[in-house]
């Protein structure tokens, strides 16, 4: 972990999803017992096959969850943005993490201990609904993905994962430029394709004028067509 960052965190009531639904008391229950913690970019916040200990929310920057495949290939499964929980399946289920989660940006994460997040859930059912809610989303989620990305060729791939990448983090004030800056390798981690694949493809968009590159700035020029290809597969 590092030290306290520059930028300014929300409390935990503005980034818990369930804030709402809490009784007064579990509430301060929360306040009482969350713990801060700041992460530097590409630090490791949860490691695949280890004991889930904390529930966990993303209060500022951005964070991925992955799974290291055959051969050192990564697999990128999911991106959180703030606001979004994780650690909790583990929890749940009773077994251990089934993924690994690392900050792409310097982060912030507010945790509660495991045994104090079941406990809400067991005496809320308000919350358990919700946390179901996330669970069923979450599998829709992944059911889609996996036909895209097994079903879907390389151009199709990457620019669904520019879509999605517009879609989940917005653009900056241009109105065009993605707003996150993702490593070659992680483009092609997310997209399920070699690193060279991702250039080349990347090149190819860029002479086609549908997206501008500055380094790891996508600027997306032509959506329509963007979405087309991702449409086509």
């Amino acid at each position: 972990m590092t030290k306290k960052p520059a930028y300014e965190l929300k409390p935990i009531e503005e980034v818990f999803m369930v804030w709402d639904v809490l009784t007064p008391d579990e509430r301060q229950f929360v306040k009482n017992n969350y713990t801060v913690h700041h992460f530097k970019k590409n630090e490791l916040i949860q490691s695949e096959g280890e004991i889930s200990t904390h529930m966990m929310i993303l209060a500022a920057g951005k964070a991925k969850v992955y799974k290291d495949g055959i051969g050192s290939r990564t697999q990128i499964i999911r991106m959180l943005k703030p606001g979004e929980n994780f650690g909790y399946r583990a929890i749940i289920a009773n077994e251990p993490n089934s993924t690994n989660v690392a900050a792409f940006e310097a982060s912030t994460v507010y945790m509660l201990k495991a045994d104090l997040f079941l406990s809400i859930l067991r005496h809320n059912i308000a919350v358990c609904y919700r946390f179901l809610e996330e669970l069923a989303s979450d599998l829709a989620v992944s059911d889609a993905r996996t036909v895209n990305l097994t079903q879907k060729h390389i151009r199709g791939r990457l620019a669904e994962a520019l879509l999605f990448l517009r879609k989940r983090y917005g653009v900056e004030e241009d109105g065009a430029t993605v707003n996150i800056y993702l490593s070659r390798e992680d483009l092609a981690n997310l997209s399920n394709m070699t690193t060279s694949n991702a250039i080349r493809t990347l090149s190819n968009f860029t002479n086609e004028h549908i997206i501008a590159v500055d380094g790891r700035k996508i600027k997306i020029i032509d959506e329509d067509k963007l979405r087309k290809i991702s449409k086509m597969g």
